[in-house]
């Protein structure tokens, strides 16, 4: 009877076809996550938004910015505090901080809305958000830019001058969520 192995050249042949097969797989499954990830941030978002919503079906059909602290909105935390406490002000709403972060950051979420501050916070908050004006950015990925410098942690965003993202999230690109929850 004779024996049949695998000689070392066969080994090297198959562990060599294992291997750029493995080369050309990885950059595929590197972009499918990273394409899920930017969907969790969307989704994320759209929760970030129907929250803001359901606070103002509850307050007046104001969002918390425009709302008085005394009647639990952050008014008079605008335009000096950080984006957090316009957020902490929706735990009803959002329920867990987590959806605070998107997948694509670096960044941990807070274990819980009185902890949280801007360190454990992917998205930014549109300061002049209104219910009335479906269309203004209500929050967004924090990587937003346009070449002006934050004053006091607020970047304005004037109609005349062009605005992006930088590569830190999403690869250049970003998410935003708009007032009417879209």
């Amino acid at each position: 009877t004779s024996l049949q192995a695998f000689s070392l050249v066969d080994l090297i042949v198959v562990v060599g076809i294992l291997a750029i097969l493995a080369g050309m797989l990885l950059p595929s499954l590197a972009k499918a996550k990273r394409k899920a990830q930017r969907i969790q941030c969307v989704n994320n978002l759209k929760q970030i938004g129907l929250g803001f919503r359901i606070f103002a079906v509850d307050n007046q059909d104001l969002f918390p910015m425009a709302l008085a602290t005394n009647q639990g909105g952050t008014k008079e935390f605008v335009p000096t505090s950080p984006a957090s406490v316009h957020f902490q002000v929706l735990s009803n709403e959002l329920t867990i901080p987590k959806v605070l972060v998107c997948p694509a950051d670096t960044r941990m979420a807070a274990p819980d809305f009185r902890s949280l501050r801007n360190a454990s916070l992917s998205y930014f908050v549109g300061l002049d958000a209104e219910e009335t004006r479906p269309q203004i950015l209500l929050a967004g990925d924090r990587n937003v830019t346009n070449g002006l410098a934050p004053v006091n942690g607020v970047l304005l965003l004037p109609p005349d001058r062009a605005t992006g993202w930088t590569r830190e999230l999403h690869d250049g690109q970003g998410n935003v969520a708009l007032a009417d929850g879209s």
